[in-house]
């Protein structure tokens, strides 16, 4: 039986990820400080947020709060898409928003280079390929210690990798999986490449199928668990790093009481092959298409 929350995933640069984290996507002002802390006081040591969350500072607040050792702590934030042209600028403005020194993980949010001066709009003359060859530099400046990449599928990934310039391998893809979601093709991508994959989204949303999933509820009931916890234990034995996003304390509590107990072969089997398909997040506001269906 595994102990989840003492666990961590070894990545391609040897750097050890804890395997839970706390997500603050769409986590509103004032309750990103309080979360962090309540998630840190509870064990967790892996934080992710991202330039785009609006939140930088107030998880940096409750990284304080907490009074947790800032090295005890994985923090992972993301450069914003109108930021492809300013890397250098991005992680700055992170890093002071944040209140740290270093991240330990920074990662191109989405293959989308957009132009700042209008968000419908792509770069003519940028691409992720030149984003990744600014990204490449920070590590030497030791404010990064890992880099990666976030929403890529295996036609983008492909892209990246076969271009002469990517010198570093992405540590990380943090894409979004769950049993509604679960891009198994992707997922072994990923691993034939050793790139690790963080699971966003991972308890689905409020909105989707997941929620009154029949199956996913008799596990659940089966264990004596909470449909998340069944959830996030699916993506740890599937490998992958999780980041359920939760405000509510005894939610942080809850989702992180994930020790001495597993699924069976036969309920992961249940849980990956859902029939229903929903994706909290599409592609459809951005500027150019990056989810082709090819992850299934």
């Amino acid at each position: 039986m595994a102990d989840w929350t003492k666990q961590t995933f070894t990545l391609n640069t040897g750097a050890k990820m804890p395997a839970v984290g706390l997500g603050t996507w769409q986590s509103k002002p004032n309750e990103v400080r309080e979360a962090v802390k309540a998630a840190l006081l509870a064990g967790y040591r892996h934080i992710d947020t991202a330039l785009a969350y609006g939140n930088e500072h107030e998880v940096g607040q409750g990284i304080k709060d907490s009074g947790v050792p800032r090295e005890q702590i994985w923090v992972t934030t993301k450069l914003d898409n109108p930021w492809h042209k300013r890397v250098e600028e991005g992680i700055t403005s992170s890093l002071k928003d944040l209140g740290t020194d270093y991240v330990d993980l920074y990662l191109i949010h989405w293959p989308s280079s957009t132009d700042p001066a209008d968000l419908k709009k792509h770069y003519p003359d940028w691409d992720f390929i030149k984003t990744w060859q600014e990204m490449q530099k920070l590590p030497a400046s030791g404010r990064v210690k890992n880099i990666g990449v976030s929403n890529f599928g295996i036609k983008n990934m492909e892209k990246l990798l076969s271009d002469p310039s990517c010198k570093t391998v992405p540590a990380v893809n943090q894409i979004e999986l769950h049993p509604n979601n679960p891009s198994p093709k992707l997922v072994d991508y990923c691993k034939s490449k050793d790139i690790h994959c963080t699971a966003y989204s991972c308890l689905g949303s409020t909105n989707s199928p997941l929620a009154k999933d029949p199956v996913l509820g008799q596990i659940a009931e089966k264990k004596g668990k909470t449909p998340a916890q069944v959830l996030l234990v699916w993506g740890l034995q599937r490998g992958t790093s999780v980041i359920p996003k939760s405000v509510t304390a005894s939610r942080i509590e809850g989702n992180f009481q994930l020790d001495g107990w597993s699924l069976t072969d036969d309920e992961m089997q249940q849980l990956s092959s859902r029939p229903d398909r929903f994706k909290v997040c599409g592609d459809a506001w951005l500027p150019v298409k990056v989810f082709y269906g090819d992850d299934e």
